[in-house]
């Protein structure tokens, strides 16, 4: 986007209550997938690189802290749903001035609550560990890795709220910048630190460190100079912000944390069958998002155009949003599968896995990576019920799907079928909770529109 486009479209209103609405879930989508594959990917190096010392205790470490870095980062994600929730409708009703001041609101608060989050973090993660399994050399690389990153939380969670708002605006190619710069400083880091200096763990936790960094430097330049969707921050409206904004974030955080609760519970199930097995599901758990990031972009862009819709007053394209949205994650999902299916086995060797790891990346890759359909569900739902004022609704059904949907899968999974059971349970569990979402998603949509009408 330009800026005379930037001007224009200041001028013209809000973006996505007009034209097609594939073409704009296509558009946004596919920023928003390039910057997100890229920091997963940067992710990803990030433990390949590692996995190439040849110490399956460093791969483990990581295993273990990616647990706790994964509920640090869902809280930052739970804050940025809050702005996007409240600065979509805004803008999609014309009222920028409002705007501007729940942007600035926004990140103050996001700050505010991402530091005291990562002060409790910071102070429980020994505990934490050990809570999960993790012992001996894994225990105090694991330690290490996070004594440092835990604290970066607010800058992360600031350039996080960024790129919501970004997207708020329709401005998906500077969104998708957010996380594309961290991703590209963090791989070059990697290789000067981890390979070229042999620094390891150490090099690793100091690039992604940096790129943090850039990640909120990004951010707040895309909000602040570009799109002059910053306000003063002043104690009186801040105050009256908070309320609606914690009305929002208090579930979407607790939405968001509830998956990195279940996956910290896996890594506990995991850890049972050894380091092997723990370095498995942490190869797995950056594979993941690099082949479905289509997904995870998808699911931050349907709050902005859905938002912008509802603020509109316009029911029919709401639906229409929802719908589009769960065909095009099917397509991904299909496409990712065929892929993961094919190179199951080279992507093993990339990463030196031994043969009980690999085993267990290959029967992932092939076998469970088309149940991420109902997880996909899960993601759109959430976007709906939180843009739609709903936030109670994730919290329910995404702590369903870390509770009743995970545990019981995971420990018959494990008492039968061992490692392979517990990564099987962990995908069987989501089946019925993503049929629920589709259901409660169409249905809140529904009452919604009865209700513009009125």
């Amino acid at each position: 986007m330009t800026d005379v486009e930037i001007v224009r479209r200041r001028n013209e209103g809000p973006r996505f209550v007009t034209g097609s609405l594939l073409r704009h879930i296509l558009s946004m989508t596919t920023a928003g997938a390039v910057g997100l594959m890229a920091i997963f990917i940067g992710d990803l190096a990030n433990i390949y690189f590692l996995s190439r010392l040849g110490d399956e205790a460093i791969v483990a470490a990581v295993g273990y802290a990616s647990s706790i870095l994964f509920f640090s980062t869902s809280i930052g994600i739970g804050l940025s749903i809050a702005a996007t929730s409240l600065i979509a409708p805004a803008l999609g009703a014309r009222r920028r001035v409002r705007a501007r001041r729940l942007s600035a609101n926004a990140h103050v608060l996001t700050f505010l609550f991402s530091a005291a989050a990562s002060v409790a973090i910071w102070f429980a993660i020994r505990p934490l560990l050990e809570l999960l399994g993790a012992t001996g050399r894994t225990l105090e690389l694991a330690s290490f890795y996070l004594v440092v990153l835990v604290p970066t939380l607010p800058l992360l969670s600031l350039g996080m709220t960024s790129a919501a708002v970004l997207r708020s605006v329709g401005d998906a190619r500077r969104a998708m910048h957010v996380t594309l710069s961290g991703a590209i400083v963090n791989t070059i880091l990697d290789l000067v630190f981890i390979v070229h200096f042999g620094l390891g763990l150490e090099g690793a936790v100091l690039s992604s460190l940096l790129a943090r960094i850039v990640i909120m430097g990004v951010g707040l330049y895309g909000v602040i100079s570009v799109h002059d969707l910053m306000g003063r921050p002043k104690i009186a409206t801040l105050k009256q912000d908070a309320s609606p904004f914690c009305l929002i974030a208090g579930p979407a955080v607790l939405t968001n944390i509830a998956p990195a609760v279940g996956n910290g519970y896996i890594t506990l199930a995991i850890s049972a069958y050894g380091d092997a097995a723990v370095a498995a599901w942490a190869i797995i758990g950056r594979i993941t998002p690099v082949a479905f990031g289509a997904i995870y972009a998808l699911s931050g862009t349907v709050g902005p155009i859905l938002g912008q819709n509802f603020g509109a007053r316009s029911p029919s394209r709401m639906r229409d949003v929802f719908t589009l949205s769960l065909l095009t994650m099917a397509a991904f999902t299909g496409l990712a599968w065929l892929i993961l299916a094919l190179v199951a086995h080279p992507l093993a060797s990339l990463f030196k896995a031994g043969p009980e790891a690999r085993d267990l990346i290959v029967f992932f890759c092939r076998w469970l990576s088309p149940l991420f359909v109902f997880l996909g569900t899960v993601f759109i739902t959430n976007a709906v019920f939180n843009t739609l004022g709903r936030a109670h609704l994730s919290t329910l059904l995404n702590w369903g799907r870390a509770t009743v949907g995970t545990v019981p899968f995971v420990l018959l999974g494990g008492k039968y079928y061992g490692a392979e059971g517990v990564l099987a349970g962990n995908m069987i569990g989501g089946v019925a909770f993503g049929l629920i979402a589709i259901m409660a998603g169409y249905r809140l949509i529904a009452r919604v529109g009865e209700t513009l009408k009125l």
